[in-house]
């Protein structure tokens, strides 16, 4: 595989409408050569139609798309990007290691079978039938399939969709020691967690814009506050309102004998839990990445 110091992808000022729909309202965003880049949104932000745009499956509206220096068709004509979608591309009768033959057979120029199975860690299932395949299992026959190429950009779409809390890890192992050789992964899920630990970046949108750029760590740092729980029984509705009156306060529920506070002066809320009421077993955590998402992807107009 080629190494250059050009970005793997570049988007500069990138719209797309839909008649007078607009899908993606201005992206600037650059990924580099060795990343893993998790691309997350709630439906509707626009990570498709950005996804389509790098694919060269759809011409942006106002802006430019590169990826490698090129257009992205030109890249795709080159063997230098492969997608791992979640469904599709599969011949259920023949066997993991056929399917990946023939695929090779497409290619005037591919990696060997025998080191992408390895790769993908499926030399185990090679001569299963695809169709006695798991979910799991045939995600990792779709990486083996676009590793054949020895693409400079990978982009994957739900990699993990169908996989158990093992194979997930695999899957992100296999990754990880993939990514050694300077290739770069744009990844989308819905897995918050997974993004959080498997990618060196975030990039979040919300109605068509760049949200947030950063590491998990920087993303949940931009969720300012914290959250407390505590023991509270018989807390009455003056206790409550007295606890929303708190300099910071931004919301205060009750489950049961629980009583939840979320605030960005954890302090003051702690000393009062602790002074003024019967208030126990008080607990202090920082937002995580969920609360992150839910702040950030909130009403951006």
């Amino acid at each position: 595989m080629t190494t250059t110091a050009t970005p793997a992808v570049r988007l500069a000022g990138v719209t797309k409408d839909f008649g007078e729909v607009p899908a993606v309202r201005g992206i600037d965003l650059e990924l580099h050569p060795g990343e893993i880049v998790a691309f997350l949104g709630p439906n509707g932000a626009g990570k498709t139609t950005t996804i389509d745009m790098v694919l060269g499956l759809t011409r942006p509206t106002t802006g430019s798309v590169e990826v490698l220096g090129m257009e992205p068709r030109q890249a795709i004509a080159r063997g230098l990007v492969s997608a791992v979608m979640q469904t599709g591309g599969l011949l259920k009768d023949i066997t993991v290691r056929e399917t990946v033959a023939y695929t090779a057979s497409l290619f005037a120029d591919t990696r060997p079978v025998e080191e992408v199975l390895e790769k993908a860690g499926i030399t185990g299932i090679a001569g299963r039938k695809v169709g006695k395949c798991s979910g799991g299992e045939q995600q990792r026959l779709r990486f083996a399939m676009a590793l054949l190429s020895d693409p400079a950009l990978l982009l994957l779409d739900e990699p993990t969709t169908g996989m158990d809390v093992e194979g997930r890890r695999a899957f992100w192992s296999a990754i990880r020691a993939d990514i050694d050789t300077g290739r770069t992964v744009l990844f989308a899920t819905h897995y918050l967690e997974e993004a959080d630990q498997y990618a060196d970046r975030i990039v979040l949108v919300s109605k068509g814009k760049v949200v947030a750029d950063g590491s998990g760590p920087e993303i949940r740092a931009l969720a300012s506050g914290r959250t407390l729980r505590a023991h509270l029984p018989g807390a009455d509705r003056s206790t409550l309102e007295r606890l929303g009156a708190l300099g910071g306060v931004e919301s205060v529920e009750t489950r049961g004998e629980v009583v939840i506070v979320q605030a960005k002066d954890s302090d003051a809320v702690a000393r009062y839990l602790l002074t003024e009421t019967t208030a126990r077993d008080l607990e202090i955590t920082a937002k995580g990445i969920e609360e992150a998402f839910l702040s950030l992807t909130g009403d951006h107009r």
